[in-house]
């Protein structure tokens, strides 16, 4: 089967398709946002990049810095149109099936096209914010409703979207729920015995929808005596939170490593400071299931997590693997739960090990590949 995917270019994103490795599928991958080079993590998926300007000239990024409104009028004629690239790709390829990976990004800007090459089946990966937090990213209701109204296939993280895409008028068929990166690779032997832990893993995004600086706030409500031999680890951390943990005179008197948001950090080396942590920390407005929660509890960390739509509850029952908070902008109810997690050590022991069977169980990567190979498989073209 030809497989044509579209998507932002996102570790998730590269994880799925590494799934189909060998699967005796052609996979192309078509690079919406037409952001960097070729990816060597998918070397065997043939990737479409490079489709965006007609002219890459001389001085481009300078003049983009200095002058940008003369380069916003160059680019309107020098940009390509993401529809009409697409649409020849398609005729190239002439795929057995389009999956997108993402509504906004990926799938509204080729709809026009799949409404009209309506005999080529179009799978719809539901990810994060795309269906709970709609209207809050800018997309209305009647673009949702005529997107699900296209797709044929969906897949979601949780079951929530799920419940969401049939009250937006989603009619066709449900693939299932699968974790967005397809899996995870749990390391065993980095999940260290609750009482050997030493770190708090903190999520660290704050923007429309991640509140990180929440979670910086409640720790300066927590008593020093549970936090002063701690190592606190904030990864993913966007510039305001890196901020906020260096000027805090409370959190500086702690031991904190900040990974910024755009550090790479092998996914490796995550899994491990997760395997040796005793809380694992993630605040939002807006989510699906969280891989990063996914791989925490796999690694035996106790989760602490907001829980947007009800998604968290999915996975997590309240005071038994898991906390959940209720406000994400509660900065009180956040310090109480860290409080309660850390002084509590017969709770953390069991979520670690209930967590740890369940992630598993559900979620290992090697244990998922042959079903998410047979939705390909079971897909009619």
């Amino acid at each position: 089967m030809k497989i044509l995917m579209v998507a932002i270019p996102n570790h998730h994103f590269f994880q799925w398709v590494n799934q189909l490795k060998d699967s005796g599928h052609e996979v192309f991958w078509f690079d919406s946002t037409d952001g960097g080079g070729i990816v060597e993590k998918i070397q065997w998926v043939h990737q479409i990049k490079g489709w965006k300007l007609r002219w890459d000239f001389p001085f481009r990024h300078f003049i983009k810095s200095r002058f940008p409104k003369a380069y916003s009028q160059i680019q309107k004629i020098n940009e390509r149109k993401l529809a009409e690239v697409f649409e020849k790709k398609l005729q190239q390829i002439k795929p057995d099936v389009v999956q997108c990976f993402e509504m906004q990004l990926a799938g509204i800007p080729i709809l026009e096209v799949m409404e009209e090459y309506s005999n080529i089946p179009l799978i719809y990966s539901s990810w994060g914010s795309d269906l709970f937090y709609h209207k809050e990213m800018g997309l209305s209701s009647q673009n949702v409703h005529r997107f699900l109204k296209r797709v044929d296939y969906l897949i979601t993280d949780c079951h929530r979207d799920y419940t969401l895409a049939l009250q937006n008028q989603f009619r066709n068929f449900f693939l299932g729920v699968y974790p967005g990166n397809g899996g995870i690779a749990y390391p065993k032997r980095e999940i260290l015995p609750w009482h050997k832990r030493n770190c708090i893993i903190i999520k660290g995004y704050d923007d429309e929808v991640g509140k990180a600086l929440e979670i910086g706030k409640a720790l300066e409500l927590v008593d020093p005596v549970l936090l002063s031999d701690k190592k606190i680890i904030v990864f993913s951390a966007d510039a305001v939170v890196e901020a906020f943990f260096k000027n805090s005179k409370k959190l500086q008197n702690y031991d904190v490593e900040i990974q910024p948001r755009n550090q790479f950090v092998p996914n490796e080396i995550l899994l491990k400071q997760m395997g040796q942590s005793i809380l694992y920390l993630g605040n939002s407005l807006s989510d699906g299931m969280p891989n990063s929660l996914l791989e925490a509890m796999g690694m035996g960390a106790f989760p602490i997590q907001s829980n947007p739509g009800g998604v968290t509850s999915e996975i997590i029952e309240h005071q038994k693997n898991g906390l959940l908070i209720a406000n994400p902008l509660d900065v009180t109810e956040i310090a109480h739960h860290i409080t309660t997690a850390l002084q509590h050590t017969t709770l953390r022991e069991k979520a670690q090990e209930y967590n740890v069977a369940f992630c598993t169980k559900n979620y290992d990567r090697a244990v998922l590949q042959s079903q998410i190979v047979h939705l390909y498989d079971s897909i009619t073209v």
